[in-house]
This record gives structure tokens, C-alpha cells and sequence, in this order.
């Protein structure tokens, strides 16, 4: 199982459990609190198991009308998850806490609401945890998690991090909202508790929307990564020169990659595609992620007409690479 998958089964299985169990709290107790929280872990349910889908359709193999696969397929059900966060989640919360300052009652024994409170911090924080760790794979020497977690191409994981940030801090808000409510016995503090956790499920979507939305029109690879294609390339005795390398995100783990390089004059075409298949495997090795490459070849615009015709009829294109166009006859 990938660790993108044991994030999302980890975090359906402990927040069908957390809600289950808020929503029995929340009508034992009458808080407006615990019952935001309730929507809130059954609206986590519901979207990670809409990532799930994401992911299925995201293994589908390329065909004629996807030529490059269906990995964006992630970025889209990510997107529509960060939505129904926001609309589902936060304005339900926000509904629940107002109408409940105006019919504010005072509400039973908090020992179930505290006992509940309890376990749920367990149970997300296992996921959080969980999602954490796969962060801190993709994590640069010196680099704070919060920055991982932006620059981290795998948006399934970066949204369960921060859904469970965010339910981590909308359990703090309802165990203060229950705890002010009885030790000042004042019903206001619980529903206030109530609009401050749909303030948080409204603002912790910014988030994902932001990444998933760049992600889905198109994200190069960062600067550093891209320093180094061209260090890889470069480093080919080959090569003369790159030019106009340019990378997309096709998916969580796939990437795009074009590059105009121009080879040594001197170079044959067998000379030429032996070194596209160096390169070839020299970039794959370093990151494998990529997965379509196309590599245009400004030398064999150097070979004769004869000779550039006739190697293109007898010897098969090489592997990730986009031959020079043929000239007209």
C-alpha cells in the first residue's frame, strides 16, 4: 500500500469512528459544539473517501482522448474536497453555533463531551501523525514543516494534514467552549465555540484550494529542482548546450518533462541517440517521477538532408525523444 493510501484509510477510519461517537455526545449534552464537531469529522468521512476516488481514477491508464494519463485527476477531487470544507463543513457550524445563541439552553453533563473530546484528540492525532510522516519524506535538510507540506506535490497527503490540523484545533475550541460554558454557567460560550470552529473550517479550505487549483492548471517543478535538470543534462559530454526546459505536474508522482538540447556538431545520428538515451536514464534515475519526456534535438539539424532522411526511415526514434521534423520534399 502507498503512503498516500495508508494516509487516507488511516484518517476514514478514525474520523467515521470520532464522528459517530461526537454526534451521540452532542444529543446526550445538547452542545452546539460538539455537534459542529460531528459534521465536521462526518464532512471529513465523506471527502476523504472522494480522494479515494480521485486516486482510483488517477491509476488510469493514458488512452487516445489522455494521452498523458489521468493523474490530475487527484487535483480535481482534491479541489472539489477543499469546497465542500468550506460550504459544508464551516457554514454548517457557523448555522448551528448562531441559531443556537438565540435559543441558548443550559447544557447536561460535560463528561461526556470532555471523554469524547479526549478520544477524538487520539484518534486525529494518530492521523495527523500519519500524515506527518509521509510530509517528512519529501522534507529538505533545514526546512520547517509547514514549508514541506506547501512545496509537497502530493496533494492527498497535504490535504489530510491539514484537515487534521484543523480538527486538532477545532477540538481545542470545543473543549474551551464546554469547559467556559459550565465554570462561568453562561450556555454562550458553547455555541461561540461553535462559529469559531466554522471559522476554521472556512479558513483551513483557503488552503487547499490554492494548492490544488495550481496544481491543476499546471505547477512547473520548483527552481532548485530545475537547476539541477539542467546540471544533469549539462553534464553530458554530449551536450552543448539546454535550452527552454520546461516541467509539469501531471500528477502526485508524475511528471512532464520538454527540453530543446543541442548536441556537439560533430555528433552523428547514432552518436545523437545513444546520447538521449544517457540522458534519458540519467534524469530518470535522479527523479523518477518523471515519466514523459521529450527531449527536442537541435544537432540533428546539422546532418545533411540525405543522411537525416535516410536515419530516420531505418533507425527507430529513441526513447523520450522528439526528432527534428523532416523537411519538406
Amino acid at each position: 500500500m502507498s503512503g498516500s493510501h495508508r494516509v487516507i484509510y488511516v484518517a476514514i477510519a478514525g474520523n467515521l469512528a470520532i464522528a459517530i461517537a461526537k454526534f451521540g455526545a452532542a444529543t446526550l449534552t445538547g452542545s452546539s459544539a460538539m455537534l459542529a464537531e460531528g459534521f465536521h469529522s462526518l464532512v471529513d468521512t465523506g471527502n476523504e473517501l472522494l480522494l479515494l476516488h480521485g486516486v482510483r481514477r488517477s491509476r488510469l491508464a493514458a488512452d487516445e482522448g489522455h494521452p498523458f494519463g489521468y493523474g490530475k485527476a487527484t487535483y480535481f477531487w482534491a479541489l472539489i474536497v477543499a469546497l465542500s470544507v468550506f460550504s459544508v463543513g464551516g457554514g454548517m457550524s457557523v448555522y448551528e453555533g448562531i441559531v443556537s445563541m438565540q435559543i441558548a439552553s443550559v447544557l447536561g453533563d460535560p463528561t461526556w463531551n470532555y471523554a469524547v473530546l479526549a478520544v477524538s484528540a487520539v484518534f486525529e492525532g494518530l492521523s495527523w501523525r500519519v500524515s506527518r510522516r509521509e510530509l517528512e519524506r519529501c522534507r529538505r535538510p533545514g526546512e520547517s514543516l509547514w514549508r514541506a507540506a506547501l512545496r509537497s506535490m502530493d496533494v492527498l497527503v497535504f490535504t489530510v494534514f491539514v484537515e487534521d490540523s484543523a480538527a486538532l484545533i477545532g477540538i481545542a475550541f470545543a473543549a474551551c467552549g464546554v469547559w467556559l460554558s459550565h465554570h462561568f454557567d453562561n450556555p454562550l460560550f458553547d455555541p461561540a465555540a461553535s462559529v469559531a470552529i466554522g471559522l476554521v473550517l472556512i479558513g483551513a479550505p483557503a488552503l487547499l484550494v490554492h494548492k490544488s487549483a495550481r496544481l491543476l492548471v499546471g505547477e512547473s517543478l520548483d527552481a532548485g529542482q530545475i537547476a539541477q535538470l539542467r546540471r544533469i543534462i549539462a553534464a553530458d559530454p554530449a551536450v552543448e548546450s539546454v535550452h527552454h526546459l520546461l516541467t509539469m505536474q501531471l500528477g502526485p508522482d508524475k511528471v512532464l518533462l520538454t527540453a530543446a538540447v543541442r548536441f556537439e556538431r560533430r555528433l552523428d545520428l547514432d552518436a545523437v541517440e545513444q546520447a538521449i538515451d544517457r540522458l534519458e536514464q540519467a534524469i530518470k534515475l535522479h527523479y523518477p517521477s518523471i515519466q514523459q519526456l521529450f527531449l527536442e534535438s537541435g544537432a540533428l539539424k546539422g546532418l545533411s538532408t540525405s543522411h537525416r532522411q535516410a536515419r530516420a526511415v531505418d533507425a527507430p526514434e529513441a526513447p523520450g525523444a522528439i526528432s527534428a521534423p523532416h523537411p519538406p520534399s
